[in-house]
């Protein structure tokens, strides 16, 4: 039986429901990360987790030589329609080692981890990362703040996007948080879950030490504002490879 997230996330009502996840946000993102962690055009990066392609496409588009990595097919086959010399995209497996000691900087974004059944799993996610990474290359680690995620947890609420009204329930039950989606299109029902671990810096430290990592800075947004435990959106973790 195929993983949660390789069946939802290759479907095209999972880049519906999510649709306003816009280009503007994710090319200011790019463009604050590669300022403030000074990108260098000579280097090599990946955007690993990549979907259709959005952060990986802009990053080329400034001059960067880029491999987007996802596990749906679906995604890189929508990303595949803006390659070029410059820029690739496969399918990949984030736990498997792609190419080892090869990127600069590894890029992992907007929650694109924490799906797997156990630790363990997570653990092999991350050293996998490290070694696709040259020695004092540098990771980003973009995940939810899990701690403000349970202080404004919402258990239920409703979205419509191109007509589709998708019901979605969240519970936290065993250290996840659980999303039910559920809706109708054409006549038929649908109903798809998303679980998300609750990880914690702490969490990723350990993660870090034990992929031969160092954790150099945090930031809480997309502006790389300082981290804050109970107030920031995000969690964004910047490691260079020992």
């Amino acid at each position: 039986m195929a993983e949660w997230f390789a069946e939802w996330f290759d479907t095209p009502f999972y880049h519906i429901l999510y649709k306003s996840r816009g280009e503007n946000e994710a090319q200011r993102f790019i463009d604050n990360l590669s300022e403030k962690l000074n990108f260098q055009t000579k280097g090599q990066y990946c955007d690993m987790a990549c979907g259709k392609g959005r952060h990986a496409i802009y990053l080329n588009s400034k001059g960067f030589e880029v491999v987007g990595l996802d596990l749906s097919p679906n995604n890189i086959w929508h990303a595949q329609a803006s390659e070029n010399e410059t820029l690739q995209f496969h399918e990949h497996d984030i736990r498997e080692v792609f190419r080892p000691e090869f990127f600069d900087v590894m890029l992992n974004l907007f929650t694109s981890f924490g799906y797997f059944e156990n630790q363990e799993e997570n653990q092999k996610a991350v050293v996998a990362m490290a070694r696709n990474i040259k020695p004092d290359g540098t990771l980003v680690l973009d995940y939810m703040n899990s701690r403000k995620a349970i202080e404004g947890f919402n258990s239920h609420y409703e979205k419509t996007v191109d007509n589709i009204n998708f019901h979605i329930n969240k519970r936290i039950e065993l250290g996840y948080i659980f999303k039910n989606i559920s809706f109708e299109n054409e006549g038929d029902q649908h109903q798809y879950e998303e679980r998300v671990k609750l990880l914690f810096l702490e969490d990723f430290k350990h993660f870090f030490e034990k992929a031969g990592l160092t954790l150099t800075a945090v930031y809480g947004d997309y502006d790389l504002n300082p981290y804050q435990d109970l107030v920031s959106d995000r969690m964004i973790m910047v490691c260079k490879k020992n």
